[in-house]
């Protein structure tokens, strides 16, 4: 048996239960090795996640029944419908584009300097307060205070910027709703004429029977046409608790998102996110930049994906604690 087999998972580009996912496979659990094997073992898990070579290197993700860009060589698309991004998209060059390990797309945590993110000091602050197991402050998986591997929500636009895989979009005459695989979580995106909440850190809305204000996990969000073929989504009132990505880029209750979803051809959409938070950012920057996503079969399963807390416990008894001691 390889011992390299379990601890990364080449999908998600985390390791093993480090994840949580209930789709993960914990052989170690059940292969009975020794202390001193489950020691050695760590010590390797720990090495290949530290690695920067190994960083980013996950290489093409194809999910069961879905299609891609490559798979229709030189084929051009039709034309665009008219207000339309609903149906089932996935990443059309190939789920990796999704892991975001070193955090958003657009702007990794890797030490370049035309990556380094703009934060304002209190900003810098709270960064540099989080803990995450990937990118230039990274540190080992039983050090990390990242909420998500205890399955606390992951919150938008994490869900996006982080081991992102299928969306589904519905749209109404009222919202447009987005179906995300990981914990099969929604959104929805208000189209009826609200308003956002006028003050983010106490939101709420400014309409009638409106529930009480309260911070959310995933925002307050609505959307428009800004052309047959452009719907933006603005969204504010987050819970502040959350990260924006994987890499421990943090937010503040001040915290407002734009999305823009560009209906190219009959078969793809475009994605940009834009994160402006001036209380953390001198100026807004783009977190996803013209994502491409192709549209699949309207009878494509979308795969169950569960955090769960057992499997993480179980990686931190046998592989993160050891490690870290």
């Amino acid at each position: 048996m390889n011992p390299g087999v379990g601890i990364r998972d080449p999908g998600s580009g985390k390791t093993s239960a480090d994840s949580g996912f209930s789709r993960t496979k914990i052989w170690y659990v059940r292969a009975g090795f020794s202390r001193p094997i489950i020691a050695a073992l760590a010590t390797i898990a720990v090495a290949t996640v530290l690695s920067p070579v190994l960083l980013g290197q996950q290489g093409f993700r194809r999910t069961p029944g879905a299609v891609y860009d490559r798979d229709f060589p030189g084929k051009k698309s039709g034309p665009a419908p008219k207000r339309d991004i609903s149906g089932i998209w996935e990443f059309a060059n190939g789920g990796a584009d999704g892991i975001q390990a070193d955090g958003a797309k657009a702007m990794p945590s890797d030490g370049k300097p035309e990556h380094e993110l703009p934060f304002t000091p209190e900003g810098r602050k709270a960064f540099m307060a989080n803990k995450p197991t990937f990118g230039i402050t990274q540190v080992a998986s039983a050090l990390t205070n990242d909420p998500m591997p205890g399955c606390d929500p992951q919150g938008f636009p994490r869900i996006v910027l982080h081991n992102a895989h299928h969306e589904q979009i519905i749209q109404t005459a009222t919202q447009v709703v987005i179906l995300y695989q990981f914990n099969k979580k929604w959104r929805s995106i208000w189209t009826d004429g609200r308003k956002l909440p006028s003050n983010p850190e106490v939101p709420a809305w400014d309409i009638k029977d409106s529930p009480p204000a309260e911070a959310r996990f995933w925002g307050y969000s609505v959307g428009r046409w800004t052309d047959d073929y452009t719907f933006v989504a603005d969204s504010n009132g987050f819970d502040d608790r959350t990260w924006l990505d994987n890499a421990g880029r943090p937010h503040s209750d001040a915290l407002h998102i734009i999305e823009t979803y560009h209906r190219v051809d009959a078969d793809h959409l475009e994605k940009t996110i834009t994160i402006d938070d001036p209380k953390y950012y001198t100026r807004p920057w783009v977190a996803l930049d013209k994502m491409p996503f192709r549209l699949q079969s309207a009878s494509l399963e979308i795969p169950e994906q569960e955090c769960v807390p057992s499997e993480t416990a179980k990686y931190n008894q046998l592989f993160a604690n050891p490690a870290a001691k």
